[in-house]
């Protein structure tokens, strides 16, 4: 019959067996193993069309595709859909809190600047028409006592381990960090058990030799953070420090009030410390709120390395981001990323041979695509260490925010013109 479609091409490509199970006989398979997880069998039904990119034509036909037994011709697709596209910013009902670190002389410090943080009304780089409040800032950190670092971070540190002063100064000179953070592990009672009256002492001197806001990093012993915290406080009156940070377990201890209120009194900002759960974070704002301000409270979510679990962190990051401007209050606050955690990924600094490149590359890299990755979650500020990362991060996030330029007004003013 003329009309009748030629299979013998289908049959070449599909096999006789599945040929006849297409064309609606049963068949029965006998010893065979299938892989479920690699195998994945569609079976048409009706007169859906089986689409079939392998399948040869047969030699003299019309070049047409041919029919399995039942199939509409007239159902198949002769063009794509075509579908313009026009971004229309999204509208959210509440904005995160802007806060400010560091202070000038005119405001009671001794900082040659200021940076503020959050005030977002949008999620990040989503819309070309609405660009970030400010843009990302980056702390590079400092540490007072030498520890054991991967060799890829300490070549560039030789000159300036053991003397945080001069590796603050080096940060920003050379490197140039918007921030610095000290961290305080001589305090740590399993280290040096250093006291709050030298870590004080440290500050101070790091104080001096840079002129950018300082965030202040514990041991992690909520009760010697407390007292250490509480000290520094009184000491740097008025620069309005980044106290790094507070946790649940400062409030099982009893230590988060005195901190809270030290912190208040001088004029500090606090971190609020949480791991990678968003009603632990909640819990902990509410404790601050009855001390402390709570435009004065950054919240770190917890960053986790690549190959760890970055993408629950960005998850995480994320919710708490769309919380805030959905008008979760609790959760309107900045946030900041730990980025160095990636180098606690030994992928990041291990000598696995050539297959995978040097460490010397490797670390930053893990280090940039982890602060990157939570830069689109909506992060405020980040924790670097590496220079080549730091580079890196300010490179591209310039060119995500320079890609808004000259496209539409400011978000500000996007927003009041619709208000």
């Amino acid at each position: 019959m003329a009309d009748e479609p030629d299979l013998s091409g289908l049959l070449r490509f599909l096999g006789p067996g599945i040929a006849d199970l297409l064309a609606g006989r049963e068949i029965i398979l006998e010893n065979v193993e299938l892989d479920l997880a690699e195998l994945e069998l569609t079976i048409p039904v009706g007169g859906a069309p089986v689409y079939l990119p392998g399948l040869s034509i047969p030699a003299g036909s019309s070049g047409a595709l041919p029919q399995v037994q039942g199939m509409d011709r007239t159902r198949w697709p002769t063009e794509l859909v075509r579908e313009s596209f026009s971004a229309t910013p999204d509208r959210y009902p509440a904005q995160i809190r802007e806060v400010t670190l560091g202070a000038t002389k005119g405001e009671g410090g001794t900082r040659g600047s200021t940076i503020t943080v959050g005030g977002a009304r949008t999620p990040p780089f989503t819309n070309p028409a609405v660009p970030p409040a400010h843009p990302p800032v980056i702390a590079m950190d400092v540490f007072d006592t030498p520890f054991s670092m991967p060799k890829a971070l300490k070549n560039h540190l030789t000159e300036v381990i053991g003397d945080p002063a001069a590796w603050a100064k080096m940060n920003v000179e050379k490197y140039g960090a918007d921030m610095v953070t000290i961290h305080l592990l001589s305090t740590d009672p399993l280290i040096k058990d250093a006291s709050p009256r030298e870590a004080s002492k440290t500050v101070e001197e790091v104080l001096q030799a840079v002129d950018v806001p300082i965030i202040i990093g514990g041991c992690g012993d909520p009760k010697k953070d407390a007292q250490t915290f509480v000290e520094i406080a009184e000491m740097a009156d008025g620069e309005r420090l980044l106290l790094n940070s507070v946790t649940a377990d400062m409030a099982d201890a009893k230590t988060l009030e005195p901190v809270a209120q030290a912190a208040d009194k001088h004029g500090h900002c606090i971190l609020a410390f949480t791991g990678l759960d968003l009603n632990s974070a909640k819990e902990l704002n509410r404790r601050l709120y009855q001390f402390f301000p709570a435009d004065r409270i950054l919240n770190d979510l917890t960053t986790v390395a690549l190959g760890y679990g970055l993408e629950y962190s960005f998850t995480i990051h994320e919710r708490a981001r769309t919380a805030g401007l959905m008008g979760d209050s609790e959760l309107q606050h900045p946030t900041i990323s730990a980025a160095t955690n990636a180098w606690s990924a030994r992928e990041a600094w291990m000598d696995l041979g050539p297959r995978f490149g040097s460490p010397d590359f490797r670390g930053p890299i893990w280090e940039t695509i982890g602060s990157l990755t939570l830069l689109l979650a909506g992060v405020d500020l980040f924790l670097m260490m590496h220079p080549l990362a730091v580079s890196t991060m300010r490179d591209v996030s310039s060119r995500l925010i320079a890609g808004t330029a000259g496209k539409a007004t400011s978000e500000a003013a996007w927003v009041s013109a619709r208000m």
